[in-house]
């Protein structure tokens, strides 16, 4: 499913104008990355957690030239969902003949 599939759905089962949806989204995403870049992180009760995670410093390789390369400490955005959540996934009867796209 793309964004213009979510919005099309949401719009179709509330009646709220299509445009309406979209500015709501767009809203939500950004003040989801803009809390994340301030290192708070987001819980929604029974769907999931926006959260960051800290990748220690390492040592890379670069393969073309066959050197190290010192990658830094960094943030990494993350989502973890709900135990609700991955239960009614783990639960629900998927049709054999839909195809998943990888």
């Amino acid at each position: 499913m793309r964004k213009a599939d979510l919005i099309n759905q949401i719009s179709d089962k509330t009646g709220i104008p299509k445009v309406d949806v979209l500015v709501s989204l767009e809203t939500m995403f950004k003040e989801i990355k803009q809390s994340l870049i301030n290192g708070e992180n987001i819980y929604i009760r029974g769907f999931g957690s926006f959260i960051t995670k800290k990748r220690a410093a390492k040592i890379g390789r670069n393969i073309k030239k066959n050197i190290a390369v010192e990658i830094p400490e960094h943030y990494i955005p993350a989502f973890k969902p709900a135990k609700e959540f991955v239960q009614e996934v783990k639960n629900k009867k998927f049709d054999e003949n839909v195809k998943f796209d990888d």
